[in-house]
């Protein structure tokens, strides 16, 4: 029997969950009998609420010593919840004759622990842009799954379930993966090296590109101005500029504005911090000035995007 762990984060997507646990419920109904023994971890004592309102109770995953196959799924807000003790409970768990298989948002995590360095492996398609660039040591890919060796990585739920079926047959067999697939009426299944979305860029990024985002995104609350970064690159201003429209279509001003702006709404929707404070955080000299930037980028005022979300502010 495969020993299973799904290691599932906080806003994790309920369809990419299922994708990894229904699979493996169907494959033991198939079989007649368990060939699959799965059980949920948590990164901490707290329990997991999931995008659909649905909860997973606290089963902290630093007291887990072992398991054939360690499933990690994520969804959103993974920054903060790459804690150095869940970095350091993935590394400790992630030996030579364990399959990692990370999922959705998952792959950001598993490469945030140094898992994924010198590999092949994709993430869900809105994050693949800039997962490559945090990411410089891995080699990012636009694919649905990549089974690369003991670390396998997929996109969002449907390349998912792609890949629990490639664990069904690899697992016990072409026969058992079959029927599991029919049972979900899953039947023409797109190859692993499908791109998610045809329409995403190349993901050649100039390593002077993902060298100038690391810069940015170590000074967020004092920016630096283009030339300053260029420098610090031993790089000429217009040089680097050309490297950032080439590669991804905008100048290089622009994005360091757009990192800016997603940490300001991290900072916005995940914590209680007062709009002064993330003005400051992320470099922007008064809250009026804040406030008319995020608006242009996301179509909305700080104000309103707070009201929607589900932070809890104090009175």
């Amino acid at each position: 029997m495969t020993k299973v762990v799904i290691l599932v984060l906080q806003e994790t997507n309920t369809l990419s969950l299922a994708a990894a646990v229904d699979p493996m419920r169907a494959a033991n109904r198939q079989a007649g009998k368990p060939v699959f023994d799965w059980h949920f971890a948590t990164p901490d004592t707290q329990d997991v609420t999931l995008t659909s309102g649905l909860t997973i109770p606290a089963a902290p995953v630093n007291r887990i010593d072992s398991c054939d196959v360690l499933i990690v799924v994520a969804g959103f807000d993974l920054k903060r919840q790459s804690t150095p003790q869940l970095m350091a409970s993935l590394r400790r768990l992630a030996k030579p004759n364990t399959l990692l298989a990370a999922m959705d948002g998952g792959p950001w995590v598993v490469a945030k622990a140094g898992l994924l360095n010198g590999k092949q492996a994709t993430t869900h398609w809105e994050d693949i842009e800039s997962f490559a660039i945090s990411f410089p040591d891995v080699d990012t890919v636009n694919a649905r799954y990549v089974a690369n060796g003991a670390v396998w990585t997929s996109g969002g739920a449907a390349p998912a379930l792609d890949m629990m079926l490639h664990l069904i047959e690899a697992r016990h067999g072409t026969h058992l993966a079959a029927k599991v697939a029919a049972g979900f009426i899953h039947t023409n299944q797109p190859a692993p090296t499908d791109p998610q979305l045809r329409h995403l860029r190349s993901m050649s990024i100039s390593p002077l590109v993902k060298r100038a985002h690391l810069v940015m995104e170590q000074n967020l609350e004092t920016p630096l101005t283009i030339p300053d970064i260029a420098a610090r690159l031993r790089l000429s201003p217009r040089t680097l500029q050309n490297h950032f429209k080439q590669t991804l279509g905008t100048t290089a001003k622009a994005y360091y504005l757009s990192l800016r702006l997603a940490e300001a709404h991290s900072l916005l929707t995940q914590t209680s911090a007062s709009l002064q404070h993330i003005a400051v955080a992320t470099g922007f000299g008064a809250q009026s000035s804040f406030s008319r930037a995020y608006s242009a980028h996301h179509g909305r005022s700080p104000k309103a995007a707070r009201g929607g979300s589900h932070v809890h502010l104090a009175p």
